[in-house]
């Protein structure tokens, strides 16, 4: 691993949520590890620094199960814009491979293999550390994170047919089991998952064609970024997710976020096919979208987050988007 190697803020923000549970501020975390709280601004952190971070947090939560809880709790949204992607994907095997693929835009920490197997397929995680160990909770964070995920695309409680992990039990076996379905084998080989292979080609309930082409349009626009100079397209793209609004951003905020006249920024936009409406709207889509599925704030309210004119407008756009009203899309894809 290089020292280029990085996390995005998101799987921060991951940890700082999972010691959350345990009362522990940020700023106690961030102070134990050895960092300043200015680095949350960053968008990506070195790798060697998530490791601190998740070993701090775990010795203040003073749990044997601190990663195998940040895991089972966490969302689509903890992974960013590969969470949208694996949320529009047709089946379960091909969210995999749309992971295998952009795992790189959430941490540069390691990499997934699905492997065939005689009685399955094998998922297997290998951790890619920097010059610091990884914490057994990271690696357990990941793979009950994997598990959890797939149980809120698939719809039904995922249960993998045998767990194994490279490192020592560090919880008691019943809370393995609470989260994985079967007590795991230790001090194996590798970190792997072993799942049935029919489930792994089951329709998923919320596949989008659609929304699944133009998540993987960004994504590969923002994988991108991480190896080039980003295009302007690209990281417009990036400062309009970051930065939703109300109000919602205007030409003039972005061409003065990307140092242009707005006059060149429509020119560069153009040229690329595309227009800065057009990417607001594209952003709005993926937001509503989140909001709608996530979350169970009320039309009107998410309305106001998106900066709409009125409820109307809104409903006009959703229906647009999805051809459902808001109601009917949130009934379809509402995971519990």
């Amino acid at each position: 691993m290089t020292s280029e190697a990085s996390v995005a803020r998101s799987w921060i923000q991951t940890v700082l949520a999972g010691a959350a549970f345990y009362d522990l501020s940020a700023e106690r975390v961030l102070q134990q590890a050895g960092l300043d709280p200015a680095e949350l601004a960053r968008e990506r952190w070195p790798i060697d620094q998530i490791t601190r971070l998740w070993r701090a947090a775990a010795a203040l939560s003073a749990d044997d199960g601190f990663g195998l809880e940040v895991g089972r709790h966490i969302s689509l949204a903890s992974v960013n814009i590969v969470g949208f992607i694996l949320q529009s994907a047709a089946t379960l095997r091909a969210a995999l491979e749309l992971l295998q693929r952009y795992q790189r835009l959430v941490s540069d920490g390691g990499r997934w293999q699905l492997l065939p197997g005689s009685q399955g397929h094998w998922l297997i995680y290998h951790p890619c550390q920097g010059e610091l160990a990884f914490s057994r909770h990271q690696i357990e964070a990941v793979m009950a994170a994997l598990v959890h995920l797939a149980q809120r695309l698939y719809g039904l409680p995922l249960q993998a047919q045998q767990v194994c992990f490279s490192h020592a039990r560090g919880a008691e076996l019943t809370r393995y089991h609470s989260v994985f379905g079967s007590a795991p084998l230790f001090e194996q080989a590798f970190n792997g998952l072993l799942i049935d292979a029919a489930l792994l080609d089951q329709a998923l309930p919320q596949a989008d064609a659609r929304l699944a082409q133009l998540h993987d349009a960004m994504a590969q626009a923002r994988l991108h970024g991480l190896h080039t100079a980003q295009t302007p397209l690209e990281r417009l793209q990036s400062w309009l997710l970051a930065h939703p609004g109300p109000p919602a951003p205007t030409r003039r905020d972005a061409a003065r976020q990307l140092g242009l006249s707005e006059r060149t920024l429509a020119r560069q936009l153009q040229r690329q096919g595309s227009s800065f409406q057009r990417l607001l709207d594209d952003v709005r889509r993926i937001q509503a979208l989140e909001a709608a599925a996530q979350t169970t704030l009320s039309w009107s309210e998410i309305a106001r987050r998106l900066d709409y004119s009125d409820v109307s407008a809104f409903y006009r756009a959703f229906i647009r988007w999805t051809g459902a009203t808001p109601a009917r899309w949130r009934q379809e894809h509402r995971r519990n």
